[in-house]
């Protein structure tokens, strides 16, 4: 029998063969075939008809008859040649398109862009393929502006002024009458609006001055500039906190009587050292002294008592659905009366709070639990800091070696109830890892500022024992009452409820990231179930902890990682490893747990199922705000960071090569782990080409290779902070 596969597959033409091809594909629309699963399939068992079915997948794929997910693998392409999405623009003029539903950029010439601005949305069609020239579209249609207010620079001169704009939002300059100024003067930061958009007949964009924001390069006016670059509030509205200023502050007998009292008992806040808004507290006790049962309860501020749906409040935090944290402020999502006052769960003051009790035995398994509105008074407010000092004074260092409950004395203030809330957030830590949960412990880059908004030390945080602690219970909250909504018999059906929703990881992505491993060493499972990835994930980052490719690879395995998003529509956490999960724990700083709080309330007086398509948009535009936020962030960080190393022009640094791409090398400083980039012009000893596959750059003729991970000595050439760049070069 074999013989005669052998033999039926090396009379296959190519014609046949393509035939045969297409027919395996349009039959299974939505499947992905390795190169091994197609030779089976088609029992291709020659090495002549392997290679010519190779040669015509790669074909297909070029025709764009295929989609080409990895290196080894083809699906059906199910994209039309008319699509819509997203256009990128880049000061280079090598623009892209983002699909719809994918990933995957392609390239838009400058001259087929219609004029489109960064982050549009355009219908494009796809050009006809040219022999060895890569995917092209041309735009066709602008179907909405995303921005129609930029940031930037003015130039004033005697007649008219221009807006440099930051970033690439923008190919040319905006043009602005005179008269359309508002004062403003060369050199100002200053917020623009667009009234005239490019067109075939003029390429000019013409605006007018809504907000001078003050002289470039001061820190107030840089960190606004952000925020507005991003369509993000730098101001709150007057009427919202008058509104704020008329909430009573004060607690009633009657609606503490409406609640269960937990003032007396021991309860306290653990935050960042500079934190203001306290959304949530711990409490604990003994239920009994003959057993080894403790009541747990994790307190939330009562954000929905005080701000009331469809208010002018409501609509506001609505509006923006999450604080943003920038490196020397935050832009809360709340007016300051309530988020730093009235909601925070300040020390020796009386706080309403939506609570969830535990009751919890020495294993940290749920005896029992539930859920109830609540007033309390927290003895203490705790930084992260000191609760870690405490922790250690008492021989609690990190996971190990905490006393016995039944020492006799403790140092510090509530360290038996820390060393002891500890323990149990260890137990619960550990359930959760073993039945599942990815372990990403990843620092962040943190900047000391001084009174001007100078970064005076930069520095990675990571997490401890203190954060995890108060990170445990939080978790154990948002999935207890996301399970109380979701999780229901057979044949009912499930009340609306926002969850948070985080998909498995990107097949062809993991696929890379085992490919690139590899060379270091190490294995990963790209297949099997949820667990088995989870667990093969999850020893790869203990095998490469405190290796120098640590970084490196927790990068690329983050990278294959989904995004964590909002949607009534449940399809449980991969990466907690959880069935149900939802955010109920921050209400003063995240919009979708104040709509939990207020679901939860409702269920609970009986209210009928909220609408989910209303639930639904609402979810869609905190992800799309959560996203903004984190962008926002992230340039902050950058400009601080291109800030604190323009004081270092000329030093040299250990780094490590953090990244790779066809323009070339980003470094990583070790000592305050600031990044730059080497421009591969200025790698002048030989010429390199881009190994995408490897991640490196490999030189022509002498054969030098630069890889990720690879240690090197870089100067710090150049730190342009108006365009937010930091050049390195290599270091003789």
């Amino acid at each position: 029998m074999a013989k005669g596969k052998n033999k039926g597959t090396k009379r296959l033409t190519k014609n046949k063969m393509t035939e045969i091809l297409s027919a395996l594909f349009q039959q299974n629309p939505n499947q992905t075939f390795s190169l091994k699963q197609v030779f089976k399939q088609l029992h291709l068992t020659t090495h002549p008809a392997k290679m010519l079915a190779i040669d015509i997948m790669e074909e297909m794929s070029w025709d764009d008859f295929l989609s080409k997910e990895s290196e080894y693998s083809y699906r059906l392409n199910l994209s039309g040649q008319v699509m819509e999405g997203i256009f990128i623009r880049k000061a280079n003029g090598k623009n892209s398109f983002i699909p719809d539903g994918s990933d995957k950029p392609i390239f838009v010439a400058e001259r087929n862009s219609m004029f489109a601005l960064n982050g549009d949305r355009v219908k494009v069609t796809m050009m006809a393929r040219r022999e060895k020239h890569i995917k092209e579209a041309m735009v066709t249609e602008i179907i909405k502006r995303a921005h129609d207010q930029v940031v930037g620079r003015l130039k004033v001169e005697k007649d008219f002024a221009f807006l440099i704009s930051d970033g690439n939002f923008f190919v040319h300059d905006v043009f602005i009458p005179k008269k359309k100024l508002k004062g403003g003067k060369t050199n100002d930061k200053a917020v623009v609006k667009i009234t005239q958009w490019p067109s075939a007949e003029s390429k000019n964009i013409v605006g007018e001055v809504v907000d001078i924001l003050g002289k470039t390069g001061e820190n107030n006016a840089e960190m606004h500039a952000i925020l507005a670059q991003y369509g993000l509030p730098y101001k709150y509205p007057k009427q919202v906190e008058e509104a704020a200023n008329h909430i009573e502050p004060g607690i009633t007998e009657q609606e503490i009587a409406r609640r269960e009292d937990f003032r007396d008992i021991t309860t306290f806040t653990i935050d960042p050292h500079d934190a203001k808004d306290f959304d949530d507290a711990l409490s604990i006790r003994v239920v009994d002294n003959s057993s080894t049962l403790y009541e747990v309860g994790v307190h939330i501020a009562d954000v929905s008592h005080y701000v009331k749906e469809g208010s002018i409040i409501d609509k506001e935090a609505q509006k923006r659905a999450t604080s943003v944290y920038l490196v020397d402020r935050t832009i809360p999502m709340l007016p300051e009366r309530l988020c730093n006052f009235i909601c925070s769960l300040r020390p020796d003051e009386e706080k309403l709070c939506y609570s969830v009790i535990f009751i919890l035995d020495g294993e940290a398994n749920i005896k029992s639990w539930h859920l109830a509105h609540t007033v309390i008074r927290s003895n203490r407010r705790f930084a992260y800091e000191e609760v870690q000092q405490i922790l250690e004074q008492n021989g609690v260092v990190d996971g190990t070696g905490q006393p016995a409950p039944a020492k006799k004395t403790y140092v510090g203030d509530f360290a038996k109830e820390l060393i002891l809330l500890d323990a149990l957030a260890k137990k619960l830590r550990e359930k959760r890892f073993k039945n599942g949960a990815v372990k990403f412990d990843r620092e962040e880059l943190h900047f000391d500022i001084d009174e001007k908004g100078k970064p005076t030390r930069a520095y990675f945080k990571k997490s401890k024992d203190a954060n995890k602690l108060i990170e445990e219970f939080m978790l154990l909250a948002n999935r207890t009452v996301a399970e109380s909504i979701g999780k229901v018999q057979k044949g009912q059906k499930a009340k609306t409820l926002p969850y948070r929703i985080h998909d498995q990881p990107d097949p062809t992505k993991l696929e890379r990231l085992r490919q690139f491993i590899t060379r270091f060493g190490y294995k990963v499972k790209t297949t099997g179930s949820k667990g088995e990835i989870s667990r093969s994930l999850n020893k790869l980052m203990d095998d490469v902890n405190g290796k120098r490719e640590q970084n490196v690879i927790e990068s690329v395995a983050l990278r294959a990682m989904m995004k964590a998003k909002y949607s009534v529509f449940n399809i449980g956490h991969y990466g907690l490893a959880f069935d149900y999960y939802t955010h109920f724990t921050s209400p003063i700083r995240r919009y979708p747990d104040t709509m939990v709080h207020r679901l939860l309330t409702r269920y609970e007086q009986g209210g009928r199922s909220a609408s989910k398509e209303h639930y639904e948009a609402l979810c869609e535009h905190s992800s799309d705000m959560e996203q903004i936020a984190q962008n926002a962030e992230r340039d902050s960080i950058k400009y601080k960071m291109v800030e604190f190393m323009s004081d270092f022009i000329g030093d040299v640094f250990d780094a490590h090569i953090s990244g790779i791409t066809a323009f070339g090398i980003y470094a990583e400083i070790d000592e305050n782990h600031c990044e730059g980039m080497i421009q591969i012009h200025d790698l002048d000893d030989d010429y390199y080409e881009f190994d995408e596959k490897n991640y490196q750059l490999v030189g022509r003729r002498h054969h030098n290779k630069y890889m990720l991970g690879d240690p090197i000595r870089i100067q710090v050439a150049r730190a342009n902070i108006e365009k937010r760049q930091l050049d390195f070069i290599i270091a003789d």
